[in-house]
């Protein structure tokens, strides 16, 4: 007997032991089975716009982490209610939930299951798999009694919440909330939460969206759980049962019109701020973005409609981007009409910019080198300059035209000879100090006869210097980076290059102008202040065709560029029209976003502004009436039309004797001049020169009129 007893003794001193020794071993596995790292939950990156909306997400896992003092007490006793009603007694496991479950295990023949407590779930979701073997239950209860060591009980439940996967792609509470009542977790009702408490188990097959009247069954079950556990009185119970589930799903759409912004914005953050697509996937940044959804959507659906896009057949393709004219944010971004995510963007697409380049490399550098001004007049007839032989495109030529009208026209003969006489490498100074280098050394660059050309993106940040007092940005699609903890780790420099004066860019802005309102880009509507230059290039196979067509333009607050072609022209594909469907489309952009049209363009200060263009008209109606005056003299009152400009001026030629014409006089605005003192016995013949100030060129002369009584 006392042997047994000594035995019995022994026996459970070494039970004892064992348990002692276990348990110490349990504690030193943990600093090796737990991984804090593991811990760093994927969480969704936000696009926002400059107010503070938010534009779309991007994500592995979309999971928004909220801290445990945001989740409503109610909303935390729902889900302790159903998956761990001791969870504030226990250690990190439920010694006797685990038992009946082990008991169950032996009799089916040891698959490990059911049992688990929170924190043992939490274990195994973060560290383990979902194998229902004995070895990954032990693991689980070494991590979970190490786990519950380590962090306090808020902190598991915290962890737990913003960890579990709520079906239909939402993870962790906050995506969940959002999700299926389109509300912050704070804002849950008792009911709601007890909703997503029922979730977790089975996110599919309790679905409220999916399986409605299963999803009610299981609410209501974890309401009832909640009431015998009196978190509820049996009232609430019975009142909150008889709740509908509420409902205000808020299911994310695929958004095809932001495909290429969110590509942008993803390798700008990589290029820029050496954020990888991963980190920004996982990372849970904030970040604001210039995106305007106006003109990103008007652009999305105006690239689908085949009527903007001539060409052979429906495979013409084109390339948008408007940019804020003072910062240098990109509103909109378009790089194809059928553009898929991490696609072919045609936006960072070098194309020959044809005479879009005319501003930048040809006349901008003419005034700034004060080489020639707007009404200067250049050389307008088919000629061989140094070797090179251009043509007009509509075989028009003029012997002499204003640099407003060349532009105006688009021109070519005379921006060449421009270029010439300015120097090919001053025009090519200019396009390095807008970050547009280049390898040619001929005189078709001023045609923007390029070898490789330039990008959409680069157009957009020359043509802002024109808009923005002479002055280049570097165009950006990210306004800024928040970390999880809300800290900025991430702004884009908004340093500014001078590349023209004032006067130089307010001269250019107001001759492209003239080109949107009775010029090249005169085609579609825009009701706004806008000034911009077309361009194309031919594709020289096919009589006709075009292969690159573009417009690029500003309003007083944008700066836009859009391009239209083939990925490859070839004999079959080609486009039947040129830079006007760029344009028209263009201005059709700005109409359906609504763009502000009161806006002028502002002249800025110590600036002298551009007279609009004097145009005089030739003189087919002159005519002479002698009348008899006191003192017996004799007027000659000479009467045509003049032109609706009143800044015309009039020379006056009289011919007398037979001699060489003589101007005796002049006048501006006006239709008639009296000629004194007339002798009528000798009457002298006359005519009149219309006269422009502005590019001191005289037009041809009237027909001419004999005095006589």
């Amino acid at each position: 007997m006392y042997k047994k007893v000594i035995l019995i003794i022994a026996a459970l001193l070494c039970v004892i032991v064992l348990g002692i020794v276990g348990y110490i071993s349990i504690l030193l596995l943990g600093d090796y089975v737990i991984d804090d790292k593991k811990f760093v939950m994927n969480s969704a990156t936000t696009l926002v716009d400059e107010n503070g909306a938010e534009i779309t997400k991007l994500y592995v896992e979309n999971r928004e982490i909220v801290p445990i003092k945001k989740i409503p007490k109610h909303v935390q006793e729902a889900f302790v209610a159903v998956e761990d009603r001791r969870f504030y007694d226990h250690h990190g496991i439920d010694v006797k939930s685990i038992s009946r479950a082990l008991y169950r295990d032996v009799l089916s023949g040891g698959k490990a299951e059911g049992g688990s407590t929170l924190t043992q779930q939490l274990a195994k979701n973060v560290f383990l798999t979902n194998d229902k073997t004995i070895m990954r239950k032990v693991k689980e209860v070494v991590i979970a009694i190490n786990l519950e060591k380590r962090y306090t009980k808020k902190q598991i439940l915290e962890m737990y919440l913003n960890q579990i996967y709520f079906g239909h792609g939402a993870y962790g509470i906050q995506a969940a909330s959002k999700l299926y009542f389109n509300k912050d977790v704070s804002e849950l009702s008792t009911e709601q939460g007890a909703l997503l408490a029922a979730l977790p188990k089975a996110p599919s097959q309790y679905s409220p969206i999916l399986h409605p009247e299963k999803s009610l069954e299981r609410r209501n079950v974890v309401l009832d759980l909640m009431g015998k556990i009196h978190d509820l009185t049996p009232e609430q119970v019975v009142r909150m049962q008889g709740k509908t589930l509420s409902l205000d799903v808020q299911q994310e759409a695929k958004k095809k019109d932001y495909l290429t912004y969110i590509d942008m914005v993803m390798e700008e953050a990589r290029t820029k701020y050496h954020l990888s697509s991963e980190e920004l996937l996982r990372g849970g940044y904030t970040i604001t973005v210039p995106m305007n959804k106006d003109i990103q959507s008007a652009a999305y659906e105006l690239f689908q409609d085949p009527a903007y896009f001539s060409g052979t057949d429906d495979g013409v393709q084109g390339a948008f981007v408007m940019m804020d004219e003072k910062t240098g944010g990109i509103r909109s971004v378009m790089g194809g009409r059928d553009y898929v995510q991490k696609g072919l963007n045609r936006v960072k697409i070098k194309r020959q910019p044809g005479s879009t380049i005319k501003p930048l490399a040809v006349y901008g550098p003419a005034l700034q080198e004060k080489k020639y001004r707007p009404y200067s007049l250049l050389l307008d007839k088919y000629t061989s300059i140094n070797g090179y032989s251009p043509h007009n495109v509509d075989g028009q030529y003029d012997g002499k035209v204003s640099m407003y009208d060349a532009i105006r026209e688009s021109k070519n003969i005379p921006a060449v000879w421009t270029l010439n006489k300015i120097g090919i490498s001053t025009g090519k100074e200019y396009l390095n100090k807008l970050d547009m280098p280049i390898d040619d050394n001929g005189l078709s660059i001023a045609l923007g006869g390029l070898s490789d050309g330039f990008t959409p993106l680069q157009m957009v940040a020359a043509y802002r210097t024109l808009a923005h007092n002479g002055e280049r940005i570097e165009p950006h699609f990210i306004d800024e980076i928040k970390d999880r903890s809300g800290e900025v780790i991430a702004k884009p420099s908004l340093k500014e290059t001078k590349v023209f004066s004032k006067q130089t860019a307010w001269n250019m802005t107001r001759m492209l102008e003239g080109v949107v309102r009775d010029g090249t880009a005169s085609g579609g509507t825009f009701d706004g202040a806008l000034a911009g230059k077309t361009g194309s290039t031919s594709y020289t196979n096919v009589k006709g065709a075009t292969k690159d067509a573009w417009f690029v333009g500003y309003t007083p607050d944008l700066v836009g560029a859009m391009w239209m072609g083939y990925d490859k022209t070839d004999q079959d594909h080609y486009l039947t029209k040129g830079s006007s469907y760029p344009t028209r489309l263009f201005k059709k952009i700005l109409t359906n976003s609504k763009v502000e049209t009161a806006a002028k363009f502002k002249k800025p200060k110590g600036v002298k502004d551009l007279a609009e263009p004097i145009r005089v008209k030739e003189i087919d109606d002159l005519s002479s009436e002698v009348t008899f005056s006191a003192f017996g003299l004799f007027t000659n009152e000479l009467t045509w039309t003049p032109a609706e400009d009143k800044r015309v001026t009039y020379y006056i030629y009289e011919k007398k004797d037979g001699k060489k014409a003589k101007r005796i006089g002049e006048v501006t605005g006006k239709g008639r001049y009296e000629v004194k003192n007339v002798h009528v016995l000798n009457p002298p013949s006359y005519y009149v020169v219309p006269y422009n100030k502005q590019t001191k060129q005289k037009a041809k002369k009237s027909n001419v009129v004999q005095t006589s009584i």
